[in-house]
């Protein structure tokens, strides 16, 4: 649950099929009438294989062997956008905005109306502290006919608008993403945060009620569903919450949390 909570899945969307990843160079992208160049195919097959090995490294974690398969990807070819746009997300990872922001500039000057990379960049811009900017690219994700999850693209939008606490805004796009696909235990979880926040308790446990469904108990979801039950003054069920907290998840952030009783954490 950890993962999907920080929507590190969102920003790995880069590592779905064929491994789309994403970049850039100097901010402005072309438009989206643009082309990627035409490839040789054994070129870009060999890229492919850098590209997969770059992908499934940077999901263990391994960044300096991701960096160094990626840059492979690009030297079988040159023009290969989403190997800039994973490498945009390894020096994210990397904590190098420099080199970020150029990879990304990349990416998406090669292949503008790609979604995953225009999703992706969202997330980047959503991370270091540019939310507002971000909510343009993860739109244009989400408007791409051909893109196969435009709710996650739409929930991130919600998630980044929740950082800077314009609500009404997170609540238009998580609600969006509830639209495009209800299975989402992500947009349920963050539509429950949302009402938790803006004190709409009766939405908020309906939210919770259908993710506490779907998946199963993590530190985060018991530890939303305390700080509901707790606003709603069901004290017995706050309590079952907290055990089952300390019970399971003893060590966890959340469980810290209730210990020192930072209900607002």
């Amino acid at each position: 649950m950890r993962s999907w909570i920080p929507l590190v899945a969102a920003a790995l969307s880069v590592l779905g099929a064929a491994c789309t990843t994403t970049t850039t160079v100097d901010g402005a992208p072309q438009s989206a009438a643009s082309a990627p160049p035409a490839v040789d195919a054994d070129a870009r097959k060999r890229a492919d294989i850098r590209l997969q090995l770059a992908a499934s490294y940077y999901q263990k974690a391994q960044f300096n062997i991701a960096l160094e398969e990626a840059q492979r990807a690009l030297q079988a070819d040159p023009n290969y956008a989403e190997a800039y746009g994973l490498l945009g997300l390894i020096y994210m990872d990397l904590g190098d905005r420099r080199e970020a922001d150029a990879n990304f500039a990349r990416a998406l000057k090669l292949d503008p109306a790609s979604p995953e990379l225009n999703n992706n960049y969202g997330w980047y811009l959503c991370q270091t502290g540019r939310e507002r900017e971000s909510v343009e690219y993860f739109l244009r994700a989400a408007q791409n006919k051909l893109y196969a999850t435009p709710g996650k693209a739409m929930q991130n939008a919600g998630v980044c608008m929740m950082q800077v606490r314009d609500y009404k805004a997170a609540e238009q796009h998580l609600r969006r993403s509830f639209e495009l696909d209800a299975t989402s235990p992500f947009t349920k979880f963050h539509l429950a945060r949302l009402y938790l926040a803006t004190r709409q308790l009766d939405r908020a446990a309906f939210y919770y009620g259908l993710l506490e469904k779907q998946v199963d108990a993590t530190a985060e979801t018991l530890w939303l569903g305390l700080r509901i039950a707790r606003a709603n003054g069901d004290l017995r069920t706050e309590r079952q919450f907290a055990d089952e907290l300390r019970r399971q998840f003893p060590n966890s952030r959340e469980a810290s949390a209730l210990r020192r009783g930072a209900f607002d954490d």
